[in-house]
């Protein structure tokens, strides 16, 4: 692993990269952001990247967020990855997506709809589990 040129002042583009940083439509801009965010060493930085360390439901952006601070000499802990439901009552919108189709509906079909009606749900488990642990919980519904 290379070492990181850390900077002590905010990037110009801060206020893109903080709101990339909390887009809750997708996880790949988030871990984007956050791999940019480790390489500024400020108080606003540091917020963000606990923030994400703390809360995203990827955990593949946790871990980043992680290594970024403690490259930047902060005291945390990484959390463990979650087992269940990444995001509160997602099981609900799986279920409720599913009976708003057709009895003869596809799994585009579902993933269209789940987007259209919850990106965020969508984004966590693209993000965290993949479109194949996706589709076999379609099939179990």
């Amino acid at each position: 692993m290379s070492k990181k040129s850390i900077k002590n002042e905010l990037p110009e583009n801060y206020e893109d990269l903080k709101k990339a940083a909390n887009r809750t439509g997708s996880w790949r801009t988030r871990l984007s952001a956050v791999e940019e965010l480790g390489n500024y060493n400020t108080s606003q930085v540091i917020d963000i990247l606990k923030v994400r360390l703390d809360h995203d439901p990827v955990f593949q952006i946790q871990e980043e967020a992680y290594r970024s601070l403690l490259e930047l000499g902060e005291d945390v802990v990484l959390p463990k990855r979650k087992k269940f439901e990444l995001v509160k009552g997602a099981n609900k919108v799986f279920v409720r997506v599913k009976k708003s189709l057709p009895k003869d509906h596809t799994f585009d079909d579902y993933l269209t709809k789940l987007k259209r009606m919850r990106i965020d749900v969508y984004d966590a488990y693209e993000g965290e589990k993949g479109l194949e642990w996706l589709e076999e919980e379609w099939k179990k519904l």
